[in-house]
């Protein structure tokens, strides 16, 4: 195996950092350190530290730091460990109470010497991506192994066995259930839960001219995509949203100072499209809030603690991403804990942040256990919100889980069907997302669209300091419930036209100025971006249409609508001509278009859309951008491998 596979492998395993924690007093004491290349002296994350002849030790985060708590006084041998290096001990590290003591490792990169073969197999005997020992499984048998007793022999809950073999569904690896006795979402057990939408087709201005959808500022499609790559496999096609990938990124809009909001459009030939076919962008921007000026919180964080939670990546950056949260909260903002495994209870009655210690020892007292009643644990949320509820401040729920129950109500109908009461008050409700594999993307996705607030998923430290730092502001307040886009096309001028994405966001036409209708929730500095790509008639002059939006006051909840022309004099007369805002989201939707297998992508090749993103590279290089590039070029390779496979011809060397 290539050193280079290795610290992918690990990374993905392992996506987020180990808590600081503070001091404990007593007779304990804790050793930390920082684990680097001996060589180059850049740090190893993700390496794992024990004291020899214990069960202690910690797993190194991302800058290659560790903390190892709860140490008794005494003299102890430590070790570090990871693949691609040699280990390294340090011998006679003394702890005293109350102290810290400080363990640097400086490691040596091992000569890795392989025999290569060159293997050729069946499609379903050998797994391109595959290098653990593990037995692959449909969702099929796995359902059933799951299920039944008698395939089992016997059932166990809460954990494995010792040396248990892991399965692999959709490259994702997973283990037996975790107790409960209820499939989430009503359906039987499977690694990993997404829901198809459809996909939008192209309809005739005869027919209806009018476009009607709420409006969605959610990104979580894009991350766990990002995740999936990053891991080294494809995204099932189901979980990719067109319009999560397009709002993932930042665009240059102007945001207002007086009015809710701004609206931008512009137009260019289709890049990806049909020939002679325009693609259209409609650009809307949320006023911006400064942090100091936001309204006073009173926050719920509502914590899964089930034994799926039980890993790093979960409920150990659960901790460490409340503790950022925490961070930037002010002394007025008051925060409760509740949280739930088989049953649900309250950790933290509501808390001024003035008490954080109160609050940070609470946070880390949060370990996982039993099943998982995520309706009892959100429905105690609420009541604890509703108990504290202030119409003058933000009442704000904050959900961290992997959304997977399977105790009490599984499915998104059955949990939210009381959220909406809450909802209309004014207390929202922000669902995170953590962990991959017995992860539930239906849940958490409809809970936050449901609950008034928003749906984010967490696959790495950056992505959480982006939720719960960056954007904290925006996420806390809104500035418009219910917002609603209709685009009212001129059948005189547009022959017919399809919206890339919202499908799950879709509104009947009529509804739109129903203002009992939900929409979707923005709040400070929030864009919001739609394609669609249209066909104009020959000759046709005049407004290509009408960009017409709908929203109520977040306080008052009055109700107000603003419009834009979509004029053909804001069509480019070349796709390179536009700005990089343009070109980066049509380059967004093509990316996801190609990965869910939409119908209009066939033929479309990611080379094309690299291709784009390297001259917006050239023009406005960024962080965000080159992951793009990195992500598709990720994804090119694996389709390309993918179709090897299938066509059962050699995908290159493996390693024996």
């Amino acid at each position: 195996m290539k050193r280079s596979l290795l610290y992918v492998m690990v990374a993905a395993m392992s996506l987020l950092a180990l808590l600081t924690v503070e001091l404990l007093p007593g007779e304990l004491g804790k050793i930390t350190g920082k684990i680097t290349n001996a060589k180059t002296g850049d740090p190893i994350p993700f390496a794992v530290v024990t004291i020899d002849g214990t069960t202690m030790g910690a797993k190194a985060d991302g800058d290659g730091k560790y903390v190892i708590i709860n140490v008794p006084p005494g003299e102890y041998s430590v070790t570090a460990t990871i693949q691609g290096y040699q280990s390294v001990r340090a011998e006679k590290i003394v702890v005293a109470a109350n102290t810290t003591i400080k363990c640097d490792f400086q490691l040596e990169e091992a000569v890795l010497e392989y025999e290569q073969q060159c293997v050729t197999a069946e499609r379903d005997l050998l797994k391109a991506n595959s290098a653990t020992d593990v037995r692959q499984q449909s969702s099929d048998n796995i359902k059933k192994m799951l299920l039944s007793k008698s395939a089992l022999g016997e059932v166990h809950i809460r954990g494995g066995r010792a040396n248990e073999v892991p399965y692999v569904v959709g490259g994702v690896p997973i283990s037996p259930a975790h107790g409960g006795n209820s499939p989430p979402n009503g359906q039987p057990v499977d690694a990993m839960f997404f829901e198809h939408y459809g996909t939008n087709p192209f309809v005739s201005t005869e027919d209806d001219h009018l476009s009607t959808f709420a409006i969605d500022v959610d990104n979580g499609s894009y991350t766990l995509a990002r995740s999936y790559l990053n891991g080294g496999n494809l995204p099932p096609k189901d979980a990719v949203r067109v319009e999560e990938f397009i709002n993932n990124f930042k665009y240059h809009y102007k945001h207002p100072s007086d009015e809710a909001f701004t609206i931008a459009i512009e137009g260019a030939p289709s890049k990806f499209g049909k020939e002679h076919y325009k693609l259209i962008k409609i650009g809307i921007a949320g006023k911006k809030i400064d942090a100091s000026k936001r309204l006073d919180a009173n926050l719920v964080f509502v914590v899964d603690v089930s034994g799926s939670m039980g890993r790093d990546e979960r409920l150990g950056a659960v901790r460490k991403s409340l503790r950022l949260l925490l961070d930037q909260l002010n002394p007025r903002d008051r925060v409760g804990i509740v949280v739930y495994g088989s049953s649900a209870y309250t950790v933290l009655e509501p808390t001024s942040v003035n008490e954080r210690e109160r609050i940070i020892n609470a946070i880390e007292q949060l370990y996982p256990s039993g099943a998982t009643n995520a309706e009892a644990g959100i429905r105690l949320g609420y009541q604890k919100m509703d108990r504290i509820f202030d119409s003058s401040k933000i009442n704000r729920i904050i959900l961290c889980s992997d959304g997977v129950a399977n105790v009490g109500q599984t499915g998104a109908e059955g949990i939210f069907a009381e959220i909406k009461r809450y909802a209309d008050k004014g207390i929202t409700l922000s669902a995170i997302g953590f962990g991959m594999g017995n992860y539930n993307d239906v849940l958490m996705e409809k809970l936050g669209d449901k609950g008034n607030g928003h749906y984010a998923y967490v696959d790495n430290w950056t992505e959480a300091k982006r939720v719960f730092e960056e954007n904290l502001t925006g996420m806390l307040q809104v500035i418009a419930r219910d917002v609603k886009i209709q685009v009212d096309f001129n059948p005189d001028v547009v022959e017919r036209y399809r919206l890339l994405g919202y499908e799950n966001r879709d509104v009947a036409d009529d509804k739109f100025r129903d203002d009992k209708e939900d929409g979707g929730e923005i709040g400070s500095g929030h864009m919001v971006t739609a394609l669609y790509e249209v066909r104009l008639k020959d000759g046709a002059k005049g407004d290509i249409g009408k960009v017409y939006v709908r929203y109520k006051d977040p306080m008052s909840f009055e109700v107000s609508e603003t419009s834009r022309a979509i004029s053909q004099s804001t069509l480019a007369s070349a796709f390179h001509r536009t700005s990089t805002d343009f070109r980066l989201a049509a380059a967004a939707a093509e990316f996801a278009e190609i990965l869910r297998e939409s119908y209009w992508a066939k033929g479309s090749d990611l080379s094309d859309v690299l291709a784009v993103l390297r001259t917006i590279e050239n023009e406005d290089s960024n962080e965000q951008i080159i992951e793009l590039m990195n992500l598709v070029a990720q994804a090119d390779k694996l389709m390309d491998d993918k179709q090897r496979l299938d066509a059962n011809e050699p995908i290159g060397l493996i390693e024996k």
